[in-house]
């Protein structure tokens, strides 16, 4: 089945931006618990100086691509990874530290896969469906503390 570059472009675009606002419903839903937010402020402007990377990097080529997406992915892998690590007290974290040493191994891949596009390409898709079980995981995990009683 061919792809449409326009959709894959589209897509390429998302996975950035909506990590951004991901990363503002987590520092919504975690104020008052104790745990500075800085880390969470720095991932949203990576995560918005990648969106506008990616759409430059569109124009030059999926190598382009590839490097700006890999470098992002080891960025905010690393920042969620530390988040993650220094929330173990709010338990219910592993989500987030998984997630954060995928995306930096996979970031790492997509450097060195940017020589050969088209598999880059599908790594960075399958990435992004398990980047989506681990935000559905995430926000299972601070739906819970909702949903629980006042006393």
């Amino acid at each position: 089945m061919k792809t449409s570059p326009l959709v894959t472009g589209a897509l390429l675009l998302l996975y950035p931006a909506w990590d951004v606002l991901a990363t503002i419903g987590d520092i919504r839903a975690n104020r008052g618990t104790g745990t500075s937010l800085a880390p969470q402020y720095v991932n949203i402007g990576v995560g918005t100086l990648t969106t506008l990377a990616v759409a430059l990097a569109l124009r030059r080529g999926v190598p382009q691509v590839l490097v700006v997406f890999g470098v992002w992915a080891v960025l905010t892998g690393l920042i969620q990874l530390l988040l993650g690590l220094r929330r173990r007290h709010l338990n219910g974290q592993w989500p987030m530290m998984l997630s954060g040493a995928q995306s930096m191994l996979a970031g790492v891949l997509f450097v060195v896969q940017a020589h050969d596009p088209a598999k880059g390409l599908a790594d960075v898709a399958g990435y992004s469906a398990v980047g989506a079980v681990y935000f559905l995981l995430a926000a299972l995990r601070l739906r819970k503390p909702a949903q629980q009683p006042t006393v």
